[in-house]
């Protein structure tokens, strides 16, 4: 598996806004390395917070992760 062949990125949208994946993987090129580029984005309205306000990264990767289907990969254990 490549880098970021399996990785969704959640983008947080202005109420009212949209973006295609195209035009945000046009905004990634030239920044960072194209091996680094998002094959996934997900545009959400907020993303899932603790009551102290931090973002629950797990409930995001647990959401990608089922959405892709990719529940045996993400199994694999890494060093």
């Amino acid at each position: 598996m490549k880098y970021g062949e399996e990785i969704m990125v959640w983008v947080k949208l202005k109420p009212g806004s949209t973006v295609r994946s195209e035009e945000l993987r046009g905004f990634c090129k030239g920044k960072i390395a194209h091996y680094k580029i998002p094959r996934y984005f997900k545009g959400v309205d907020e993303f899932p917070m603790t009551v102290t306000g931090k973002i629950q990264k797990y409930l995001m990767s647990e959401e990608s992760i089922k959405e892709l289907e990719i529940e045996k990969t993400a199994q694999i254990k890494t060093a």
